[in-house]
């Protein structure tokens, strides 16, 4: 009964830490990344959808990122949601080619990204501590229902404790690594 509460709790935050490093993937550091404009939202036909599933896109250089649409007739929309999104990059395009030149970070830029990184690795703490709350109310249901006993719910919160501080660190562990990657110059 609690293995199976702690086995779930593990999985509920795998994935809030799979979606921080989503997110933080999408987070472009001085270099160029693909990862940075897959997530952009493109009005295609009256239906939002990701970048990624409109066009290629790759990074030849550096400092230069390419996306190639599927579909030609997308390329006018697909600037149009780059230019709308929080990128802060402007698009120049061939008619088959769309060209984002990543230019240097600003110091000012920099710390507004680590602001961002902090915001998004709190989240991700917070949602393991949701996911803690709920594992441990069903551990004192069990409990209230005479499924477990109360030196089994307290070993099995102690448990929970120990799984939750383990991703903390785990999430932890990545904002600082991010962190450093945007202030790298």
């Amino acid at each position: 009964m609690i293995k199976d509460a702690l086995g779930e709790a593990g999985s509920r935050m795998t994935g809030a830490i799979r979606a921080l490093e989503d997110d933080l993937g999408a987070i472009r550091t001085g270099r160029a990344s693909p990862a940075v404009a897959e997530k952009v939202m493109v009005d295609y036909y009256g239906t939002p959808t990701p970048l990624i599933q409109l066009a290629t896109i790759s990074a030849p250089e550096p400092r230069l990122l390419t996306i190639r649409p599927f579909d030609p007739a997308s390329i006018k929309d697909i600037e149009r949601a780059i230019l709308s999104s929080d990128l802060g990059l402007t698009p120049s395009n061939d008619g088959k080619l769309i060209r984002l030149s990543i230019p240097p970070l600003t110091e000012e830029r920099r710390h507004e990204l680590v602001k961002l990184v902090k915001s998004r690795t709190e989240e991700a703490r917070v949602s393991v501590r949701n996911v803690r709350r709920d594992v441990h109310n069903d551990m004192r249901e069990f409990e209230n229902e005479k499924l477990i006993s109360e030196d089994e719910l307290h070993r099995g919160e102690e448990d929970l404790q120990k799984v939750t501080n383990d991703f903390t660190e785990q999430i932890n562990a990545i904002g600082e690594r991010k962190e450093k990657e945007v202030l790298e110059v």
